[in-house]
């Protein structure tokens, strides 16, 4: 397990504000109440561990498979339906969306290989994640990528918690399928928006892993 890049500052922040806080909790609590210098330590440390894991990055065998879409994030498949997409394609286009916890590994990856064609990062609200609302109206960075079975949109949506989108992808770039496509902080959603007739490979509810399972096949 490596630490993403993303997490350096804010552990390094997280760090000094467990240390200080500790400091001064045991320098004033530590005789009249050792018991509160104690759970002050113990929840600072809980706290301090779930930071370092938030931007845990574990080993993986990735899927490569030119006839699947890969999973672009991890947590669990809350939408598989059919939308209009007002965005780019303009027409009807199969989404399956996955939620992340911030319990789950926030890195994202393409689910395909291609040429990107289209990146754009758009300024919006901070709906809950599963609000139907949260694809169109929150802040989300939108990834369009040519496959040369067909083109699909990836989009990265910040949630209630999640306030920070970073994508790595730009037009015209080159991507492997799993390469790194970016990272949510702090919990979201990831919607991959697919042609009509896309046979899927999840189901409702199912949890996903990213760079290794398969949602869809060509």
């Amino acid at each position: 397990m490596t630490i993403h890049k993303e997490g350096y500052q804010t552990i390094a922040l997280s760090a000094l504000l467990f240390v200080v806080l500790n400091l001064i909790s045991f320098y004033f609590l530590s005789y009249q109440l050792p018991w509160l210098a104690w759970a002050i330590f113990v929840l600072s440390f809980l706290f301090f561990c779930f930071i370092i894991s938030f931007f845990r990055i574990p080993k993986r065998q990735f899927t490569i498979d030119n006839n699947k879409i890969i999973a672009p994030a991890d947590g669990k498949v809350v939408v598989i339906e059919e939308t209009f997409d007002e965005e780019y394609f303009k027409d009807r286009r199969l989404q399956i969306s996955i939620f992340m916890s911030p319990a789950n590994v926030h890195r994202n990856v393409s689910p395909v290989r291609g040429e990107v064609l289209y990146s754009k990062y758009h300024k919006g609200k901070y709906l809950v994640a599963w609000n139907p609302k949260s694809s169109t109206e929150n802040e989300r960075h939108s990834v369009v990528i040519k496959n040369d079975k067909a083109d699909i949109l990836v989009k990265q949506i910040a949630g209630a918690v999640a306030r920070r989108i970073v994508n790595y992808f730009s037009a015209g770039q080159k991507v492997e399928q799993n390469s790194e496509l970016g990272f949510i902080k702090f919990g979201s959603r990831v919607d991959v928006l697919l042609p009509v007739g896309t046979k899927v490979d999840v189901k409702l509810n199912d949890t996903v892993q990213s760079g290794v399972t398969p949602i869809a096949s060509w």
